[in-house]
Protein backbone atom coordinates (compact mmCIF):
# COMPACT_ATOMS: atom_id res chain seq x y z
CA UNK A 1 0.00 0.00 0.00
CA UNK A 2 3.29 2.59 0.95
CA UNK A 3 4.27 1.77 -2.58
CA UNK A 4 0.92 2.15 -3.94
CA UNK A 5 0.59 5.82 -2.73
CA UNK A 6 4.13 7.04 -3.04
CA UNK A 7 4.07 6.02 -6.91
CA UNK A 8 0.51 7.69 -7.12
CA UNK A 9 2.47 10.77 -5.21
CA UNK A 10 4.85 11.25 -7.54
CA UNK A 11 2.82 10.67 -10.73
CA UNK A 12 0.50 13.47 -9.54
CA UNK A 13 3.26 16.16 -7.78
CA UNK A 14 6.38 15.40 -9.52
CA UNK A 15 8.00 14.22 -6.85
CA UNK A 16 8.62 11.81 -4.25
CA UNK A 17 11.59 13.68 -2.05
CA UNK A 18 10.02 14.29 1.52
CA UNK A 19 7.17 12.10 1.13
CA UNK A 20 6.35 10.80 4.38
CA UNK A 21 2.88 7.94 4.61
CA UNK A 22 0.28 7.51 7.93
CA UNK A 23 -2.24 4.77 8.51
CA UNK A 24 -5.53 5.28 10.77
CA UNK A 25 -8.35 2.46 10.87
CA UNK A 26 -11.97 2.62 10.56
CA UNK A 27 -14.27 1.32 13.50
CA UNK A 28 -17.04 -0.88 14.16
CA UNK A 29 -19.04 -0.58 17.11
CA UNK A 30 -19.70 -3.84 18.58
CA UNK A 31 -22.66 -2.86 21.33
CA UNK A 32 -23.57 0.70 22.60
CA UNK A 33 -25.06 2.61 19.36
CA UNK A 34 -26.63 6.30 19.46
CA UNK A 35 -25.24 6.23 23.26
CA UNK A 36 -22.19 8.29 22.81
CA UNK A 37 -24.18 11.75 22.66
CA UNK A 38 -26.02 10.50 25.79
CA UNK A 39 -23.22 10.12 28.15
CA UNK A 40 -23.69 6.67 27.94
CA UNK A 41 -20.88 3.97 27.34
CA UNK A 42 -20.06 2.90 23.47
CA UNK A 43 -17.65 -0.86 22.76
CA UNK A 44 -16.05 -0.33 19.41
CA UNK A 45 -12.60 -1.45 18.13
CA UNK A 46 -10.31 -0.41 15.90
CA UNK A 47 -10.49 -2.56 12.56
CA UNK A 48 -7.43 -3.27 9.90
CA UNK A 49 -8.76 -0.95 7.73
CA UNK A 50 -8.58 2.23 7.17
CA UNK A 51 -7.50 5.43 5.73
CA UNK A 52 -3.86 6.17 3.90
CA UNK A 53 -2.24 9.52 3.58
CA UNK A 54 1.35 10.25 1.90
CA UNK A 55 2.20 14.05 2.49
CA UNK A 56 4.74 15.95 2.19
CA UNK A 57 5.76 20.02 3.47
CA UNK A 58 5.66 22.80 1.31
CA UNK A 59 7.21 26.12 1.17
CA UNK A 60 4.32 28.35 0.78
CA UNK A 61 1.05 28.04 2.02
CA UNK A 62 -1.05 26.05 -0.21
CA UNK A 63 -2.52 22.44 0.67
CA UNK A 64 -3.53 20.55 -2.41
CA UNK A 65 -5.03 17.25 -2.32
CA UNK A 66 -5.49 13.96 -4.49
CA UNK A 67 -7.61 10.94 -3.70
CA UNK A 68 -7.48 7.55 -5.19
CA UNK A 69 -10.65 6.81 -4.51
CA UNK A 70 -11.83 9.66 -6.48
CA UNK A 71 -9.16 10.22 -9.31
CA UNK A 72 -11.81 11.39 -11.79
CA UNK A 73 -11.79 14.75 -9.17
CA UNK A 74 -8.33 15.48 -9.71
CA UNK A 75 -6.42 17.69 -7.29
CA UNK A 76 -8.38 20.15 -5.27
CA UNK A 77 -6.23 23.34 -4.29
CA UNK A 78 -6.74 25.54 -1.30
CA UNK A 79 -4.72 27.22 1.45
CA UNK A 80 -4.05 27.49 4.95
CA UNK A 81 -5.68 30.82 4.81
CA UNK A 82 -8.78 29.44 3.68
CA UNK A 83 -10.11 27.16 6.05
CA UNK A 84 -13.75 27.28 5.33
CA UNK A 85 -16.06 25.01 4.66
CA UNK A 86 -17.28 25.09 0.98
CA UNK A 87 -19.73 22.27 -0.90
CA UNK A 88 -17.09 22.09 -4.05
CA UNK A 89 -14.66 21.11 -1.36
CA UNK A 90 -16.43 17.65 -1.08
CA UNK A 91 -14.34 14.98 1.01
CA UNK A 92 -11.43 17.42 1.67
CA UNK A 93 -13.97 19.59 4.05
CA UNK A 94 -13.02 16.60 6.79
CA UNK A 95 -9.03 17.16 6.51
CA UNK A 96 -9.53 20.80 6.15
CA UNK A 97 -11.79 20.85 9.47
CA UNK A 98 -9.36 19.23 11.41
CA UNK A 99 -6.54 21.86 10.40
CA UNK A 100 -8.95 24.66 10.54
CA UNK A 101 -9.40 23.03 14.24
CA UNK A 102 -5.95 22.96 15.33
CA UNK A 103 -5.29 26.51 14.19
CA UNK A 104 -8.36 27.46 16.78
CA UNK A 105 -6.52 25.85 19.62
CA UNK A 106 -3.16 27.72 18.83
CA UNK A 107 -1.40 24.54 16.83
CA UNK A 108 -0.21 27.56 14.10
CA UNK A 109 0.66 25.07 11.05
CA UNK A 110 3.65 26.82 9.69
CA UNK A 111 3.60 25.08 6.12
CA UNK A 112 1.19 24.07 3.10
CA UNK A 113 1.35 20.49 2.03
CA UNK A 114 0.63 18.25 -1.33
CA UNK A 115 -1.19 14.73 0.08
CA UNK A 116 -2.58 11.96 -1.31
CA UNK A 117 -5.29 9.90 0.26
CA UNK A 118 -6.12 7.00 -0.16
CA UNK A 119 -9.34 4.61 2.06
CA UNK A 120 -10.18 0.77 1.77
CA UNK A 121 -13.28 1.50 4.43
CA UNK A 122 -16.23 0.88 1.63
CA UNK A 123 -17.78 4.12 1.11
CA UNK A 124 -20.84 4.95 3.08
CA UNK A 125 -20.53 1.57 5.06
CA UNK A 126 -20.88 3.48 8.15
CA UNK A 127 -17.49 2.32 9.32
CA UNK A 128 -16.04 5.78 9.94
CA UNK A 129 -14.56 6.62 7.06
CA UNK A 130 -14.70 10.00 8.11
CA UNK A 131 -13.64 9.85 11.83
CA UNK A 132 -10.06 7.89 10.17
CA UNK A 133 -9.54 10.82 7.77
CA UNK A 134 -10.06 12.92 11.02
CA UNK A 135 -7.70 11.05 12.92
CA UNK A 136 -5.50 10.62 10.15
CA UNK A 137 -5.14 14.42 9.52
CA UNK A 138 -4.47 14.98 12.87
CA UNK A 139 -1.45 12.22 13.84
CA UNK A 140 0.05 13.43 10.12
CA UNK A 141 -0.03 17.17 11.29
CA UNK A 142 1.04 15.96 15.16
CA UNK A 143 4.12 14.23 12.92
CA UNK A 144 4.85 16.72 10.60
CA UNK A 145 5.01 20.19 12.78
CA UNK A 146 5.90 18.67 16.23
CA UNK A 147 2.95 19.47 18.00
CA UNK A 148 2.44 18.12 21.35
CA UNK A 149 -0.71 16.42 21.59
CA UNK A 150 -1.88 13.21 22.89
CA UNK A 151 -4.01 10.22 20.24
CA UNK A 152 -6.96 11.32 23.09
CA UNK A 153 -6.52 14.80 22.41
CA UNK A 154 -6.91 13.98 18.05
CA UNK A 155 -9.70 12.06 18.76
CA UNK A 156 -11.26 14.97 20.35
CA UNK A 157 -10.48 17.57 18.08
CA UNK A 158 -11.14 15.42 15.07
CA UNK A 159 -14.88 15.72 16.69
CA UNK A 160 -14.67 18.66 17.16
CA UNK A 161 -14.19 19.54 13.47
CA UNK A 162 -17.25 17.56 12.68
CA UNK A 163 -19.18 19.04 14.95
CA UNK A 164 -18.36 22.70 14.07
CA UNK A 165 -16.47 22.55 10.40
CA UNK A 166 -18.74 20.00 9.06
CA UNK A 167 -21.91 20.42 10.66
CA UNK A 168 -22.30 16.82 11.71
CA UNK A 169 -23.10 16.60 15.64
CA UNK A 170 -21.52 13.03 16.44
CA UNK A 171 -20.46 12.07 19.40
CA UNK A 172 -16.51 10.76 20.49
CA UNK A 173 -17.01 7.24 19.38
CA UNK A 174 -15.58 7.07 16.29
CA UNK A 175 -12.57 9.28 16.50
CA UNK A 176 -11.59 7.74 19.89
CA UNK A 177 -12.26 4.44 17.85
CA UNK A 178 -9.59 5.17 15.41
CA UNK A 179 -7.47 7.62 17.75
CA UNK A 180 -7.01 4.59 20.55
CA UNK A 181 -7.21 1.35 19.21
CA UNK A 182 -5.42 -1.44 20.14
CA UNK A 183 -4.89 -5.20 18.27
CA UNK A 184 -7.21 -7.48 19.54
CA UNK A 185 -8.55 -5.50 21.82
CA UNK A 186 -12.84 -3.57 22.02
CA UNK A 187 -12.73 -0.57 23.61
CA UNK A 188 -15.28 0.34 26.88
CA UNK A 189 -15.77 3.92 26.52
CA UNK A 190 -17.42 5.95 29.28
CA UNK A 191 -18.68 8.61 26.34
CA UNK A 192 -19.41 11.32 29.39
CA UNK A 193 -16.28 11.11 31.38
CA UNK A 194 -13.62 9.24 28.75
CA UNK A 195 -12.55 6.96 31.00
CA UNK A 196 -12.32 4.02 29.17
CA UNK A 197 -11.26 0.35 29.61
CA UNK A 198 -9.34 -2.15 26.93
CA UNK A 199 -10.93 -5.51 26.51
CA UNK A 200 -9.29 -8.39 24.84
CA UNK A 201 -11.97 -10.11 22.70
CA UNK A 202 -11.10 -14.02 22.54
CA UNK A 203 -13.51 -15.37 19.71
CA UNK A 204 -12.26 -19.09 19.98
CA UNK A 205 -13.25 -20.42 17.09
CA UNK A 206 -15.49 -17.32 16.03
CA UNK A 207 -15.09 -14.24 13.62
CA UNK A 208 -16.77 -10.92 13.22
CA UNK A 209 -18.71 -10.35 9.95
CA UNK A 210 -19.38 -6.85 8.80
CA UNK A 211 -22.24 -7.25 5.74
CA UNK A 212 -22.41 -4.03 4.05
CA UNK A 213 -26.27 -3.82 2.79
CA UNK A 214 -24.80 -1.13 0.12
CA UNK A 215 -27.70 1.12 1.13
CA UNK A 216 -27.41 4.74 2.36
CA UNK A 217 -30.51 6.99 2.76
CA UNK A 218 -30.00 9.92 2.24
CA UNK A 219 -31.77 11.12 5.19
CA UNK A 220 -28.98 9.64 7.64
CA UNK A 221 -27.79 13.45 8.68
CA UNK A 222 -30.85 15.31 9.25
CA UNK A 223 -32.54 12.40 11.18
CA UNK A 224 -29.25 11.90 12.99
CA UNK A 225 -29.76 15.27 14.38
CA UNK A 226 -33.18 15.20 15.17
CA UNK A 227 -32.33 11.94 17.39
CA UNK A 228 -29.69 13.88 19.50
CA UNK A 229 -32.50 17.02 19.45
CA UNK A 230 -35.52 14.63 20.61
CA UNK A 231 -32.42 13.33 23.19
CA UNK A 232 -31.67 16.54 24.32
CA UNK A 233 -35.82 17.72 25.30
CA UNK A 234 -35.93 14.30 26.81
CA UNK A 235 -33.03 14.54 29.21
CA UNK A 236 -34.40 18.60 30.09
CA UNK A 237 -37.56 17.10 30.96
CA UNK A 238 -36.27 14.41 33.00
CA UNK A 239 -34.28 16.81 35.02
CA UNK A 240 -36.79 18.36 36.33
CA UNK A 241 -38.05 15.59 38.58
CA UNK A 242 -34.41 13.72 39.06
CA UNK A 243 -30.83 14.76 39.66
CA UNK A 244 -29.09 13.82 36.25
CA UNK A 245 -26.48 14.93 34.33
CA UNK A 246 -27.05 12.57 31.32
CA UNK A 247 -29.28 10.00 29.88
CA UNK A 248 -26.62 7.64 30.75
CA UNK A 249 -26.95 8.56 34.59
CA UNK A 250 -30.09 5.58 34.87
CA UNK A 251 -30.49 2.56 35.10
CA UNK A 252 -33.55 1.11 34.02
CA UNK A 253 -35.60 1.24 36.74
CA UNK A 254 -35.10 5.32 37.66
CA UNK A 255 -36.09 5.49 33.62
CA UNK A 256 -39.57 3.35 34.15
CA UNK A 257 -40.30 5.82 37.51
CA UNK A 258 -39.84 9.11 36.03
CA UNK A 259 -40.71 8.06 31.90
CA UNK A 260 -43.70 10.34 32.60
CA UNK A 261 -41.89 13.22 32.82
CA UNK A 262 -41.58 13.09 29.07
CA UNK A 263 -44.50 13.80 27.61
CA UNK A 264 -43.98 13.25 24.20
CA UNK A 265 -44.38 9.06 23.35
CA UNK A 266 -42.00 9.02 20.78
CA UNK A 267 -39.44 10.99 22.25
CA UNK A 268 -40.03 8.70 25.63
CA UNK A 269 -39.07 5.63 23.10
CA UNK A 270 -35.61 7.55 22.00
CA UNK A 271 -34.73 8.14 25.95
CA UNK A 272 -35.72 4.54 26.39
CA UNK A 273 -33.16 3.65 24.04
CA UNK A 274 -30.34 5.79 25.36
CA UNK A 275 -30.78 4.75 29.03
CA UNK A 276 -31.19 0.45 28.17
CA UNK A 277 -28.52 0.76 25.31
CA UNK A 278 -26.37 2.26 28.05
CA UNK A 279 -26.82 -0.67 30.63
CA UNK A 280 -27.04 -3.41 27.62
CA UNK A 281 -23.25 -2.31 26.81
CA UNK A 282 -22.18 -2.19 31.07
CA UNK A 283 -23.91 -5.77 31.01
CA UNK A 284 -22.22 -6.68 27.30
CA UNK A 285 -18.71 -5.68 28.64
CA UNK A 286 -18.96 -7.85 32.02
CA UNK A 287 -20.31 -10.54 29.79
CA UNK A 288 -17.48 -10.44 27.30
CA UNK A 289 -14.75 -10.31 30.41
CA UNK A 290 -15.78 -13.24 31.86
CA UNK A 291 -15.81 -14.90 28.55
CA UNK A 292 -19.75 -15.51 28.33
CA UNK A 293 -19.86 -15.01 24.40
CA UNK A 294 -23.23 -16.21 24.48
CA UNK A 295 -24.60 -14.02 26.28
CA UNK A 296 -22.97 -11.08 24.48
CA UNK A 297 -24.69 -11.97 21.08
CA UNK A 298 -27.94 -11.88 22.97
CA UNK A 299 -27.09 -8.59 24.33
CA UNK A 300 -26.14 -7.80 20.41
CA UNK A 301 -29.08 -8.76 19.81
CA UNK A 302 -31.43 -7.00 21.98
CA UNK A 303 -30.04 -3.72 21.10
CA UNK A 304 -30.68 -4.29 17.58
CA UNK A 305 -34.43 -4.33 18.34
CA UNK A 306 -33.87 -1.71 20.34
CA UNK A 307 -32.59 0.52 17.40
CA UNK A 308 -34.94 -0.60 15.33
CA UNK A 309 -38.12 -0.32 17.00
CA UNK A 310 -37.65 2.59 19.32
CA UNK A 311 -34.53 4.54 18.42
CA UNK A 312 -36.09 3.59 14.78
CA UNK A 313 -32.56 3.47 12.79
CA UNK A 314 -33.05 0.65 10.86
CA UNK A 315 -34.50 0.16 7.44
CA UNK A 316 -35.83 -2.90 5.67
CA UNK A 317 -32.34 -3.96 3.92
CA UNK A 318 -30.62 -4.14 7.74
CA UNK A 319 -33.42 -5.77 9.22
CA UNK A 320 -33.87 -8.35 6.46
CA UNK A 321 -29.91 -8.93 6.85
CA UNK A 322 -30.51 -9.11 10.74
CA UNK A 323 -33.41 -11.23 10.67
CA UNK A 324 -31.63 -13.73 8.17
CA UNK A 325 -28.24 -14.15 10.23
CA UNK A 326 -30.75 -14.42 13.87
CA UNK A 327 -32.15 -17.57 11.85
CA UNK A 328 -28.24 -19.46 11.99
CA UNK A 329 -27.87 -21.31 14.42
CA UNK A 330 -24.00 -20.50 14.38
CA UNK A 331 -24.85 -17.32 14.77
CA UNK A 332 -24.85 -15.71 18.12
CA UNK A 333 -25.39 -12.30 17.74
CA UNK A 334 -26.16 -9.73 14.56
CA UNK A 335 -27.10 -6.00 14.92
CA UNK A 336 -27.13 -2.76 13.19
CA UNK A 337 -23.96 -0.57 13.52
CA UNK A 338 -23.33 2.77 12.76
CA UNK A 339 -25.36 5.48 12.64
CA UNK A 340 -28.41 3.62 11.13
CA UNK A 341 -30.57 3.83 7.57
CA UNK A 342 -28.54 1.78 6.33
CA UNK A 343 -24.68 0.94 6.16
CA UNK A 344 -23.45 -2.51 8.03
CA UNK A 345 -24.27 -5.03 10.24
CA UNK A 346 -21.92 -6.61 12.28
CA UNK A 347 -22.02 -10.76 13.49
CA UNK A 348 -20.72 -13.08 15.63
CA UNK A 349 -20.51 -16.12 13.76
CA UNK A 350 -18.46 -19.72 14.21
CA UNK A 351 -16.01 -20.31 11.74
CA UNK A 352 -17.56 -23.23 10.07
CA UNK A 353 -21.05 -21.30 9.09
CA UNK A 354 -19.14 -18.20 7.84
CA UNK A 355 -19.33 -19.74 4.02
CA UNK A 356 -23.31 -20.66 4.57
CA UNK A 357 -23.61 -17.08 6.39
CA UNK A 358 -22.57 -15.27 3.44
CA UNK A 359 -24.41 -17.59 0.91
CA UNK A 360 -27.84 -17.19 2.77
CA UNK A 361 -28.18 -13.46 3.35
CA UNK A 362 -26.22 -12.98 0.03
CA UNK A 363 -29.88 -15.11 -1.29
CA UNK A 364 -32.49 -13.37 0.43
CA UNK A 365 -30.53 -10.28 0.15
CA UNK A 366 -30.57 -10.69 -3.64
CA UNK A 367 -34.54 -11.90 -3.96
CA UNK A 368 -35.73 -8.98 -1.57
CA UNK A 369 -33.81 -6.03 -2.82
CA UNK A 370 -32.19 -7.25 -6.41
CA UNK A 371 -28.93 -6.49 -4.44
CA UNK A 372 -25.62 -8.37 -3.68
CA UNK A 373 -23.84 -7.51 -0.10
CA UNK A 374 -20.61 -7.27 0.71
CA UNK A 375 -19.14 -9.20 4.14
CA UNK A 376 -16.04 -8.92 5.58
CA UNK A 377 -14.48 -10.75 7.90
CA UNK A 378 -12.60 -8.31 9.92
CA UNK A 379 -9.66 -8.16 12.66
CA UNK A 380 -9.11 -5.67 15.50
CA UNK A 381 -6.39 -3.51 14.85
CA UNK A 382 -4.13 -1.03 16.56
CA UNK A 383 -4.82 2.81 16.39
CA UNK A 384 -2.88 5.34 13.42
CA UNK A 385 0.10 4.85 12.47
CA UNK A 386 3.64 6.38 10.25
CA UNK A 387 4.18 3.24 8.08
Amino acid sequence: MKEKLLECFKKMYGYDEGVSVYFAPGRVNLIGEHTDYNGGHVFPCALSIGTFAAVAKRDDDRIRFFSMNFEDRGIFETSLSDLVYSDEAGWTNYPKGVMWAFEGRGFKIPDGMDIVIYGNIPNGSGLSSSASLEVLTGFMLRDLFGFELTNQDLAIIGQYSENNFNGMNCGIMDQFASAMGKKDNAIFLDTATLEFEYAPVVLEGMKIVVTNSKVKHSLVDSAYNDRRSSCEKALLELQKVIDIKTLGDLTEEEFEKNRSAIPDTDRQKKARHAVYENQRTVKAFNALKAGDIEAFGKYMNESHISLRDDYDVSCPEIDLLVDEAWKIPEVLGSRITGGGFGGCTVSIVKDEAIDGFKEKLSASYKKAFDMEPEFYVVSIGDGPSKL
